[in-house]
């Protein structure tokens, strides 16, 4: 805890101070990249404590977890353990846990299930099915992302079949039944007990705007301040949640929202940028902060960023700047063909290692599809270059713990039918896929859950014994749950379940590896039974539960899972990078129809969005930013020729390195000329060497930046040499494939003397 005496607030420039220090009344903060942002949000809530608000009074959303966690651990460091009490969390936790104890008043039981997307696909998926839907048109996914989209605009299955211009889109696209799959989805969850991901926000939104027992006033008091961190990503239910807790009029209007509008990125999850464009309208008494010094990038990598991003016109003007002024230029690389792209990519890492210190985990490749890691793991691995891609499958979606949770969650609520269909006949029981299919048709012809069925039905098939045996097994586990916290409840039915069982019997590596995955589980659920710092029940009681546990899970992302080895390049598109940064930055694949993307094309407002995601990925690079291009690429299986992006002409000579260039074959196309880039001067002629004058050197001398000759192609420039005594050199006379990479051992090099 800071000294009492100590202001620290001192530690903040002039516009962090004056925005950190105004606690009352709407606030909006314009934060560019890397402008202290987190610094200024956690010291306005130290700030706010300090000066006599309770912290249980203080809203702080945060779109991770992770995001959250630091906050807190950061206003502890000035305010002390209080810090703990305040609300800090993503929207979905925190609507989360005031639905666990107020959802009863809306119809839902407070222990309901929390579907992730798979569930929410597989419940898509069989209402489609039984209304005979042909499943190529009525795509599952395609279905819930309408569905999903619908209810981020607040429109429930009765607004949606009385909205003709939604109605209308869908017959067009040949879909006129999205309607009815809505309406029967939404039957279907709310007989479940469940709340999708959406459903967290809708019905929170609900519980405030029907207002039983005066539900808003009772939070409008709890929540006298409501700050809203990357307030650009706000979709429209979200901002219309904070209306509810802030604008009505015995509300104070202590809002404060910190974002900035050039990194709004998110409009394919329903984040508009709207919002943040239009709050001074909702409150015409606003206060804004404009955080404009970059403290994170180099002179040239700002200066870039400004170029970019003052080719949108809707947006808040600001002037990002940096005191930087030493630093890199941006290197722009110009390749044939995708495979030479993820080659140099893996050659400039090489060189920047051994030139400049890097650690793997100072360096990020980004691209705008997940689709084009594959040429960079390529090379990647080809090089023994350690990465990891972000992104991919998580520990919570592999099979044995999803197994194992449905278990953990029939057990808190076994209205679950998801759940309860996954672990029916898993161990095998004997239970088959016609008579699940017919309990689910009885579920759904009486209005029933699955389990009461089970329950209030008698079964006359083979299966009525192990139907009788898997209800007794819940029944066991339910009657466990209630006096036992989460670790010796999961232990339990990771015991009786018969799954460790299962596992401890194929000993096979796979098999030993999911049994492992099980253990790390139940590690992991330990864990959170003994953490100190649990807060999840009402006034800041501790809650370690089963039910506290699955929801705390359920919520989270790629970013709050731990990284095994953290020395690793990463792999990751940029939407996934916002809010990170890396000593070393390569955005790779800029090209037209694939950076902008094709379908962004068509209207102003989708490019204007394209470059505020370039504009993100070039911010998250400190000191060496790259930009990479190919002349030629297999998209949807076919070779295709694109031109270099439009956002490269938007960045001036004066930040750019000299393009590094491959000389094209005749049967390429001439790609479109760059203004703002100049064709490479002339080679050198190729040296004449005299092999009687020629003196090699031993190889443990060749270093990196010296000039070498070779018998046979000439002179040269040592670009890099690897742990393998492996030199990649740039040689002078050779116009076709300049670079060559040399195994010291075997070649034979002058070094030429400076």
């Amino acid at each position: 805890m800071q000294e009492v005496g100590k202001s620290y607030l001192d530690e903040l420039n002039d516009i962090q101070r004056q925005a950190a220090a105004c606690i009352d009344g709407p606030v909006m903060v314009i934060a560019g990249p890397g402008s202290g942002k987190t610094r200024v949000l956690t010291y306005r809530i130290a700030h706010m404590i300090h000066s006599g608000v309770p912290p249980g009074q203080i809203l702080a959303l945060t779109f991770t977890n992770k995001a959250a966690r630091e906050m807190k651990d950061r206003i502890e460091r000035v305010v002390g353990p209080k810090a703990q009490r305040v609300w800090a969390g993503t929207f979905h936790s925190l609507f989360a846990r005031i639905l666990r104890v107020e959802a009863h008043r809306i119809g839902y039981p407070n222990d309901f299930t929390i579907y992730d997307t798979d569930d929410t696909k597989s419940v898509v998926s069989e209402i489609i099915t039984q209304m005979n839907l042909d499943k190529k048109v009525y795509a599952p996914g395609i279905v819930r992302g309408r569905i999903s989209a619908a209810k981020s605009n607040l429109i429930t299955p009765k607004l949606y079949v009385a909205n003709d211009e939604l109605m209308a889109y869908d017959r067009m696209n040949r879909r006129p039944m999205i309607h009815v799959i809505y309406e029967k989805y939404a039957a279907r969850c709310k007989r479940a007990g469940a709340m999708d991901f959406d459903d967290l926000l809708l019905q929170m939104y609900r519980l405030l705007y029907q207002n039983p027992d005066n539900i808003r006033e009772k939070y409008q008091r709890q929540f006298q301040y409501v700050m809203v961190d990357e307030f650009q990503d706000t979709n429209y239910l979200q901002y219309e949640i904070m209306k509810l807790l802030t604008v009505y009029p015995s509300s104070n209007h202590n809002i404060c929202i910190v974002g900035d509008d050039a990194q709004s990125i998110y409009s394919f999850r329903g984040a508009t940028i709207e919002n943040i464009l239009q709050f001074e309208n909702d409150f015409p008494e606003l206060r804004t902060y404009k955080l404009e010094q970059n403290y994170r990038s180099t002179q040239f990598i700002v200066a870039a960023a400004n170029e970019v991003i003052n080719h949108n016109k809707r947006q808040i003007q600001k002037k990002i700047w940096t005191d930087r002024v030493e630093g890199h230029k941006i290197k722009v690389i110009k390749t044939m063909t995708e495979t030479e792209e993820g080659k140099r990519v893996a050659d400039t890492i090489i060189e920047q290692k051994n030139r400049h210190n890097l650690a793997n985990k100072d360096i990020a490749i980004l691209y705008r599809t997940n689709g084009q890691s594959r040429v960079f793991e390529e090379q990647l691995r080809r090089y023994n270059i350690p990465y990891r891609v972000y992104g991919g499958l998580s520990f919570y979606s592999r099979k044995e713990i999803k197994d194992i949770i449905a278990y953990m969650r029939l057990t808190i609520n076994d209205k679950d039918d998801e759940a309860l269909k996954r672990v029916i006949n898993f161990p095998r029981r004997g239970i088959g896929e016609t008579t699940i299919e017919q309990i689910s048709q009885l579920a759904d012809d009486n209005d029933m859950s699955m389990w009461e069925v089970l329950t209030k039905i008698e079964f006359t098939n083979r299966a009525r014994k192990s139907l009788g045996e898997f209800v007794e097994l819940i029944r066991a586990f339910k009657a466990k749950a209630a006096k036992s916290n989460a670790y010796e409840i999961a232990d339990y039915i990771a015991r009786f379940s018969g799954i460790q069982t299962l596992l401890k019997e194929d000993k096979s590596p796979e098999g030993q590896g999911r049994l492992e995955n099980i253990t790390s589980l139940l590690d992991g659920i330990q864990e959170f039974v003994q953490d100190d710092e649990l807060e999840i029940g009402e006034e800041g009681s501790t809650d370690r539960s089963l039910s506290a546990y699955l929801q705390t899970i359920s919520l989270m992302t790629d970013a709050d899972q731990k990284e095994e080895n953290p020395d690793n390049v990463t792999l990751m598109s940029v939407h996934s990078a916002k809010g990170l940064e890396f000593r070393s930055v390569f955005v790779v694949g800029l090209e037209e129809n694939l950076f902008p993307s094709y379908m962004a094309l068509s209207e102003s407002n989708d490019v204007d969005e394209e470059r505020r995601l370039f504009y993100v990925a070039i911010t998250r690079a400190e000191e060496f930013l790259s930009l990479t291009f190919a002349n030629s690429r297999y998209q949807y299986g076919q070779m295709r020729y694109n031109d270099p992006s439009r956002f490269l002409e938007e960045i001036s000579e004066s930040n750019l390195d000299s393009i590094i260039s491959i000389t094209k074959k005749p049967e390429f196309p001439e790609p479109k000329i760059l203004g703002n880039f100049k064709p490479l001067g002339a080679r050198k002629p190729m040296i004449s060497v005299n092999p009687d004058d020629f003196v090699a050197a031993n190889p443990n001398d060749i270093k990196p930046d010296m000039e070498v000759i070779h018998l046979k192609f000439g002179q040269g420039k040592v670009i890099a040499v690897d742990e393998r005594l492996v030199a990649t050199i740039v040689f002078d006379g050779l116009t076709d494939t300049p670079e060559k990479r040399i195994m010291l051992q075997f070649a034979k090099l002058q070094i030429v003397e400076g």
